[in-house]
């Protein structure tokens, strides 16, 4: 990991805008973001501009590019996406000190609490035609969403680290294998092409110009149905009720077939395994001690595995709706059916 990452300082990040052609004023504020440095920059002349720094290691050269070629096809096409700027040269991505960077217009707007119905069918219809860009081309180095990539290969992380505690390390792998053992057979069949892959509410604007989806980091090719639950995440009546104005607003534009969401719930598991495993990858970054302080503690991992473990005993309460032959023994364990945001994204900051 470059150490300049770390500690990159406003001498640095003003000295990348200017060796790309922009002129800043000194003007420079430190925007929410875990994975990267995201800053919001005054220019001279009184506009403002957001700088990216990409955590080294993390994509490759040509994965960045390959999710900025997606966007500025996403703007031709006049979707609502924050894409990046070309710089004088053409390109779209710069580097200093080792340190990949992009610079994107500054998009104003708020962070959606919670979506109205004609929200949710604006949404719908827009989602849509990003899903039909996406399987308009195949991504050649973005990876795909799997059962090795999401669950296997983030356990087998946890474990060569020794993260998980001995009196439960069984049960939580037990658990990610069962997961993933579902989830890879109720895939077979479904369609999988480039979507945003970390769609949720906080990666959403809404301003003057209306909704812009923001934050393709995590682009990459996988089943549309993922993009769906994360924007309309609840799974009591009510989510549910959201989720088919959601969806008949999206079929306006794509089809989309009802045994895919059979997906969501494997797919919810897979978050939180996913998701235990990049925080473990970046603890050395000083932030996310401070951020997730509660991570790694005996507490933590019980609460993850108690939490597969019920996403395992909702997967038998709805036994029907999947193939035979796949689950295991019933659990007495209820799973939530109410749950907040907090729930479903760790990475969830209210504004």
């Amino acid at each position: 990991m470059t150490r300049s990452f770390y500690d990159l300082t406003p001498d640095t990040i003003l000295k990348a805008l200017e060796q790309s052609g922009f002129e800043p004023t000194g003007h420079c504020l430190a925007l929410n973001s875990y994975e990267n440095r995201v800053y919001d920059l005054k220019l001279e002349g009184g506009s403002h501009v957001v700088a990216k720094f990409y955590r080294p290691g993390r994509w490759s050269r040509e994965q960045i590019l390959e999710e900025h070629e997606f966007l500025l096809a996403l703007r031709e096409d006049e979707i609502p996406v924050c894409a990046p700027m070309r710089f004088g040269d053409g390109a779209t991505l710069h580097e200093i000190e080792g340190i990949l960077y992009a610079v994107w217009p500054r998009t104003g707007g708020r962070v959606p609490d919670e979506l109205s119905d004609t929200e949710l069918e604006i949404l719908g219809r827009t989602l849509a035609r990003i899903h039909n860009m996406g399987a308009s081309k195949q991504a050649r180095y973005r990876i795909e969403l799997t059962g090795e990539t999401y669950g296997l290969r983030p356990l087998a992380f946890l474990e060569e680290k020794g993260l998980l505690p001995p009196h439960c390390a069984a049960r939580y792998a037990e658990a990610v294998k069962e997961i993933v053992k579902i989830y890879d057979t109720l895939r077979a069949g479904v369609p999988v092409h480039r979507i945003h892959g970390d769609s949720h509410l906080g990666n959403l604007l809404n301003g003057v110009e209306g909704w812009h989806f923001l934050d393709f980091d995590d682009f990459l090719t996988g089943p549309a149905v993922q993009d769906v639950w994360m924007l309309v995440p609840a799974r009591d009546r009510e989510g549910l009720r959201q989720r088919e104005v959601f969806l008949g607003a999206y079929r306006q534009f794509r089809e989309f077939n009802d045994s895919w969401l059979k997906l969501i719930e494997p797919l919810r598991a897979l978050r939180y395994i996913n998701y235990a495993a990049w925080i473990a990858r970046r603890w050395e970054d000083p932030a996310f001690p401070r951020a997730f302080p509660h991570f790694g503690t005996v507490q933590y991992w019980e609460d993850e595995t108690q939490d597969l473990e019920q996403q395992l005993s909702f997967f038998h309460e709805h036994e029907d709706d999947l193939p035979e032959g796949i689950l295991r023994e019933k659990s007495d364990e209820k799973a939530e059916s109410e749950l907040t945001n907090k729930d479903f994204f760790w990475d969830w900051e209210e504004k």
